[in-house]
């Protein structure tokens, strides 16, 4: 193993671990001021204690995340040091502001939210979750604006030391690319969230516990999963695919292992990607829709690897097929799952359907699963460049640092993250079991045990 490989492993790593807790976060941040949108407007108490207890999952949520999140900032130093020095004065200044303002404004709004209830009066306090939703997507936005320059550089010149400068901070905040990609990932985000109250709401309607709350928690989880399951088909990644398309034909010949250049390609459903022979074996194939997904035309041409010299192709080119299509099978998963518990939803029958209710308890963890996948998409199609175009991977990180040095700090990560996983489980699991607050609330029956007189 040589440094470079290390030093991706760990940022890849440590990036994995902790983008499993901000999509919660910002999916949560949405749904609930949803519930407290509720709750004033028809003056239903049920309501607010939903969102008293999703706020307790969120603020465990957000804990978690800040821990995780902080290390990142200091691998783009100790790890990352040519590509920082290098493109500090563009990228410094989105990651400054999502600290400066956007963190800022939703860690101090998420205290007046968890704690000020009784001092605010209810518009306050549905204020402040909306400024902490607020913050939690600024905060996303500002990540992402990062994310798309070194996917697609826009608005920057080059300095005579070789760096790069800003030359328009609106332009920058403006990359077709940053604003197609943050609309895509944060309609992933609220599927999990949707997921992950689904899952809630389906095991207390199962087991008869908290069952009115349950229901809450399905009707909600339900209707805005529905929303961005189909959202983040179209247009979101729609139109994302299309741009990368243009931008990054390789990425996209990569992703869907077309290996020669079509007229009418056809779209790759399941296969296994040869590099070797540059084909794809057992292929399950349907003609002519790749064409027509990217351009509107079947007969379109779409370029395949053997446009692109070897050493610009995307790697390693198998995963990248793989995370493609876990990502794509799961988001066809979850938009036709959400369309049959909504039409059940609707005919008012979904909370009796014991075998609709199972799928949703199951599939909690698969959100998870597609937006790391979608993620993974977007990363490795970026390869072998670190800022697309502009700047090799093999020329950005710190030289300086061992591999020795890289692997000991790796392992210690991976087992500071794994106590930091168990306390995560523990608290969320006591939270689940323990249920909805119900200081002013009468308990379902089977919410707690009762002694016979």
């Amino acid at each position: 193993m040589d440094a470079l490989f290390l030093h991706r492993i760990h940022f890849a790593f440590t990036i994995t671990f902790h983008y499993l807790f901000p999509q919660l976060t910002m999916g949560l941040a949405l749904l609930i001021v949803a519930l407290k949108t509720v709750a004033i407007r028809r003056h239903n108490e049920r309501y607010n204690e939903a969102a008293r207890f999703w706020a307790k999952i969120f603020a465990v949520n957000f804990l978690i995340g800040v821990v995780t999140g902080i290390p990142m900032e200091f691998q783009f130093g100790t790890n990352w040091a040519q590509f920082s020095r290098t493109t500090g004065g563009v990228i410094g200044q989105p990651l400054a502001m999502e600290g400066v303002f956007s963190f800022f404004l939703e860690s101090a709004f998420l205290g007046l939210f968890l704690f000020g209830e009784k001092r605010l009066s209810a518009w306050a306090h549905w204020g402040s979750a909306f400024l902490v939703f607020l913050g939690s997507w600024i905060s996303g936005f500002f990540i992402i604006v990062t994310n798309a320059w070194m996917q697609h550089p826009v608005a920057y010149s080059v300095l005579p030391n070789g760096s790069y400068e800003v030359t328009s901070f609106w332009g920058l905040l403006t990359n077709p690319w940053a604003l197609l990609q943050y609309a895509h990932n944060m309609s992933g985000a609220v599927i999990t969230a949707s997921f992950v109250m689904c899952s809630v709401g389906a095991f207390y309607v199962l087991e008869n516990r908290f069952s009115e709350q349950g229901r809450i928690f399905l009707r909600v989880g339900v209707i805005a999963g529905l929303i961005s399951c189909v959202t983040q088909i179209f247009p979101t990644g729609d139109l994302h695919g299309r741009y990368m398309a243009k931008h990054q034909p390789a990425a996209v010949a990569g992703m869907e292992g077309l290996f020669s250049s079509a007229k009418g390609a056809p779209i790759v459903l399941m296969g296994q990607p040869d590099e070797q022979r540059q084909s794809i074996d057992n292929p399950i194939v349907i003609n002519d829709v790749l064409s027509f997904l990217i351009y509107g035309t079947t007969r379109a041409e779409v370029k395949g690897l053997d446009q692109f010299p070897s050493d610009q192709w995307p790697a390693p080119l198998t995963l990248l097929f793989y995370s493609y299509h876990i990502m794509a099978g799961l988001g066809t998963y979850f938009a036709l799952l959400m369309l049959v518990e909504g039409f059940l939803l609707w005919r008012g029958k979904l909370f009796q359907t014991r075998w609709a209710l199972w799928p949703l308890l199951l599939s909690f963890p698969l959100p998870y699963i597609a937006n790391t996948a979608g993620w993974m998409t977007a990363e490795i199609g970026r390869q072998p460049w670190l800022v697309y175009g502009l700047i090799r991977t093999s020329e950005g990180y710190s030289k300086n640092v061992s591999t020795g040095n890289t692997l000991f700090t790796l392992l210690g990560f991976m087992g500071i993250y794994s106590v930091l996983s168990i306390l995560f489980i523990v608290l969320v699991y006591r939270t689940v079991l323990e249920g909805p607050s119900t200081d002013t609330l009468t308990l379902d029956t089977k919410a707690v045990p009762t002694t016979p007189a």
